[in-house]
């Protein structure tokens, strides 16, 4: 393991991004509309398909009652194409497209924009794909590889915000910086210059710091990068992790004192990605461990030896006096993707628990729920401490290993219970992110956020959910102009601000102190 210490930039990235992207609108042609009436692909299809156009709403229909202190915009991220794919696709591969919906107490406002990275540039500028996808790579033109490179930053996976920027996220690539008021591109972001290679989608603030944690994985050595970052947006360590081999590692887990990572048999083959075959095998006879770490990168990294699973996405963990992490996610028995032609394991997560004592060496592992089900958030305040609460989407439907989202389990930890919410039975949802309310004084005091489909009748909300009482269901549903794509993830963004509602614990202590 190597560290490097990360010195005050002299040259920090400018006020918004390192190259503004342009933002003219995106014209369809009626070459490219006709592509898009002709297309086939599975995940172009039914909840998947995309919109095509870009548009701006307000004074939308409000079923219910917006609560007065929910003042901001909830965003959330996702796969879009713009042109239609000319051979495999991949639900991963989509150009992003970022949804919001604005909320000011007593109304609502809708918009929604593509991210416009290079590649989407150059393929809107071709008139037709440049780029292939993860299910069939094929090289790019030599000239599209000299100006934006053999694959697109789609930043397609999620949204955040650290140090005043926000930040739309693909674990391949560096972030891109948004602008939070008219969504327009303002070009990618690579904290002046001082990170080098990508960025996980799945970041981590600690709340006692405001440091943001995160880590970046790569098909050739260096194959693990962890890196901490200041509030201020100053890059201030990177340590490369030794691995035996590539592994795709889409999530991590913080406490207060340790960085926790999944090292699972997912492997990446280069030389099948550029001979156009599946390049991510399921390898369980190599094993799977857990490396535990010092938060600031410091260190050896304690490694201890698991069960063979796949872990897309963690709720949280913390850890004891004792010493003992425990950690709580969503785990499959394999991968539960395909990235060729092959059929995807019928290999749904459920939400486990493990117990992590690097003491003695060993990892206990539990399962909490044997509903299928993933996307678990939680109040983000309590990143890497001990909460009690979590929100868990729950699938209706596996079909082909395509799953279908259709509620939330609202879960009380302490006690080992659960209830839930499920949308109607043509609905379809996403991942519920958490909004504090201003004036709570609990953990669950606030409202998840999350887009419901309608796929019978061609329509979306934005559904709000009292996360005190999941099971009543939306206490409003704001009725949008437009269907609204599946998607991955989201944030609740407070208003006046980039920065999510959720504010480090140092923060609130300096705001208690000045109002005292």
């Amino acid at each position: 393991m190597t560290q490097t210490a990360q010195p005050q930039t002299t040259e920090p990235d400018p006020p918004h991004g390192e190259a503004d992207q342009g933002n003219d609108e995106l014209s369809m042609s009626d070459g490219a509309l006709a592509d898009w009436s002709r297309c086939e692909v599975p995940h172009l299809l039914g909840q998947y398909r995309p919109v095509h156009d870009e548009i701006d709403a307000d004074r939308l229909e409000v079923i219910g009652e917006l609560p007065p202190a929910l003042v901001g915009t909830y965003v959330r991220n996702g796969p879009n194409p713009l042109l239609a794919p000319s051979g495999a696709y991949h639900l991963f591969d989509g150009d992003a497209m970022l949804h919001g919906v604005r909320l000011d107490g007593s109304g609502a406002a809708y918009r929604n924009r593509w991210v416009r990275s290079k590649g989407m540039l150059a393929e809107a500028e071709a008139g037709r794909p440049l780029f292939s996808g993860l299910a069939g790579f094929e090289l790019p033109p030599a000239d599209v590889v000299a100006n934006v490179g053999m694959m697109k930053n789609t930043a397609n996976t999620h949204v955040i915000s650290h140090a005043g920027r926000m930040l739309a996220l693909m674990e391949a690539s560096p972030p891109t910086e948004i602008d939070p008021d008219s969504f327009a591109t303002l070009g990618e972001f690579s904290f002046g210059g001082a990170l080098s290679g990508p960025m996980t989608a799945h970041p981590k603030v600690d709340p006692a710091t405001g440091n943001l944690c995160f880590f970046g994985y790569s098909p050739v050595p260096p194959y693990l990068r962890y890196h901490v970052a200041s509030p201020d947006g100053t890059l201030l360590s990177t340590t490369e992790i030794e691995l035996p081999r590539p592994v795709m590692m889409h999530d991590f887990v913080i406490t207060e004192r340790h960085a926790v990572f999944f090292d699972l048999p997912a492997v990446f083959d280069l030389t099948a990605l550029m001979e156009g075959r599946p390049f991510t095998r399921w390898e369980p006879e190599l094993g799977a461990r857990v490396g535990v770490m010092n938060l600031d990168g410091t260190g050896d990294v304690a490694w201890m030896e698991i069960d063979p699973c796949y872990v897309f996405h963690f709720l949280n963990a913390s850890e004891g006096a004792d010493g003992v992490i425990d950690v709580v996610g969503c785990r499959s028995s394999a991968l539960p993707v395909s990235f060729g032609d092959q059929a995807p394991a019928d290999v749904s997560p459920t939400l486990h628990r493990w117990r992590i004592d690097p003491a003695a060496g060993r990892v206990s592992d539990e399962q909490l729920d044997d509903r299928p089900g993933d996307f678990p958030r939680i109040n983000d305040a309590l990143t890497g401490r001990a909460n009690r609460y979590g929100y868990v989407g729950l699938v209706r439907d596996v079909v082909g290993g395509d799953a279908t989202f259709a509620g939330v389990a609202a879960w009380d930890l302490e006690r080992s219970e659960s209830t839930a919410w499920w949308c109607g039975p043509c609905e379809a949802c996403g991942e519920a992110a958490f909004a504090p309310d201003p004036a709570g004084t609990s953990e669950n005091d606030g409202w998840l956020t999350t887009f419901t489909t309608d796929l019978a009748r061609d329509l979306s909300y934005l559904d709000i959910v009292d996360a005190r009482d999941v099971a009543a269901g939306p206490v409003a549903r704001v009725k949008l102009p437009r269907r609204v794509p599946f998607g991955f993830h989201g944030n609740w963004f407070a208003e006046g601000s980039a920065k999510p509602a959720a504010q480090p614990a140092a923060a609130r202590s300096r705001a208690a102190a000045r109002s005292s």
